[in-house]
């Protein structure tokens, strides 16, 4: 039996994994190169996100679900592996994501903000497995690009939005964080 709501994860991956960026090279506005590796494959490409109030970038290597893997590598035209073991992880070894099923219009799932995400590589609790919440806007006009876990655990505190853990687990790591790179 797949765990609730892990339909509409693969959904909504699916929508937040067109690339933020095409093939990338050096930058000097900080986002990570993206050249051709000696064999001629391609790194996989970079999406953007949300963390401590910055734009962060992130890829998908491996999904818990093959419904999920299978969607995040049509979207994002690199493979992602499927891993049934991620499901199991205990949950004090993952970090969350944070994912928007209404809202602001933009780059994110189903044409909605960015997602976000609870930690970076350069604070303690840092992982790259990530537990997918679904986030959901009561009052969609009401709805503001959330840009933090701070803005998110405000917005859920006033009543504002909802969150459901689907029971999907991706790994995503970083490549830009506030502070970092690879």
């Amino acid at each position: 039996m797949r765990p609730r709501g892990l339909v509409a994860v693969a959904a909504l991956l699916a929508g937040s994994c067109a690339p933020a960026m095409g093939p990338m090279t050096s930058s000097p506005a900080g986002t990570p190169d993206m050249a051709p590796m000696a064999s001629g494959v391609r790194n996989a490409p970079p999406v953007k996100g949300f963390a401590e109030g910055q734009e962060v970038f992130f890829i998908h290597t491996e999904a818990s679900d093959g419904q999920v893997a299978d969607m995040l590598t049509r979207m994002m035209g690199s493979p992602v592996l499927v891993v049934p073991s991620l499901a199991q992880v205990p949950s004090s070894a993952l970090a969350n994501v944070y994912v928007f099923k209404n809202g602001v219009k933009g780059e994110g799932p189903f044409g909605f903000q960015p997602d976000v995400f609870d930690s970076t590589p350069s604070r303690t609790g840092y992982s790259p497995l990530r537990a997918v919440h679904l986030v959901a806007w009561k009052d969609e006009p009401q709805a503001r690009v959330l840009r933090s876990m701070e803005d998110v655990r405000m917005a859920e505190a006033r009543g504002e939005i909802t969150i459901e853990r689907s029971g999907a687990v991706v790994n995503m790591p970083m490549l830009t964080w506030p502070g970092g790179r690879r």
